[in-house]
């Protein structure tokens, strides 16, 4: 009889975080080639069904590791880095829902700045865990982490600009201030989950050198 094969974590760390990437990708390309809220409408299936498929892997990990009497690396982290990326593709399908939502009628033109870091960010951790099984010798790992942490400060910086532009610029369109203040406020939320998956992988890195 066949050996069971071993649940691979670190393979489904670097399948969740391709599936960020896509989801980020597909923002991007919300934004870009932006219209109306009712076109956005339209994507928003495929924005779905990269966040099912994150759910479906995010559920196969918790059910691995209730079966698994070993794993590479403590319980604790393995969950927190599986829920952490979960969070990230949770939080930028939300942005996407949020343009249809909230009927936006234009694209606000500095948004694509902070999207870009944000997609940055997801291609850093995709590279992150595709060297996470050679962690502890992997210089590409660390520099993964290091960047991924350099594109959320520069992310805060671009959103205290997009803020402070909004209530000066847009003062005298209410509506316009609360519609993209929320959404700034979940774009910069994401690239803050982004920088909390690679703080968890840096407390691996030092629980294990």
């Amino acid at each position: 009889m066949a050996r069971k094969q071993k649940y691979d974590y670190f393979k489904a760390f670097e399948r969740q975080a391709d599936l960020a990437l896509q989801e980020a990708d597909l923002l991007i390309d919300v934004i870009e080639n932006f219209t109306t809220a009712e076109a956005v409408r339209e994507v928003i299936p495929k924005a779905h069904e990269i966040e099912h498929r994150a759910d479906e892997i995010n559920h196969e990990t918790y059910m691995a590791i209730a079966k698994s009497f070993i794993t590479p690396i403590d319980r604790d982290d393995i969950l927190a880095i599986a829920g952490a990326l979960d969070d990230v593709i949770d939080d930028i399908e939300d942005i996407i829902n949020l343009f249809y939502m909230m009927d936006v009628h234009f694209m606000h033109k500095d948004i694509i700045g902070v999207a870009h870091l944000l997609r940055k960010s997801c291609e850093a951790l995709k590279l992150a865990m595709s060297e996470f099984p050679d962690f502890r010798k992997s210089a590409a790992f660390s520099q993964a982490i290091i960047s991924v942490n350099d594109f959320e400060e520069q992310a805060d910086e671009l959103h205290e600009e997009l803020m402070h532009n909004l209530f000066t610029v847009d003062a005298e369109n209410p509506m316009r201030v609360v519609v993209w203040s929320r959404i700034f406020l979940k774009l910069e939320n994401c690239c803050d989950g982004c920088e909390h998956v690679a703080d968890v992988l840096s407390t691996v890195l030092l629980k294990n050198v």
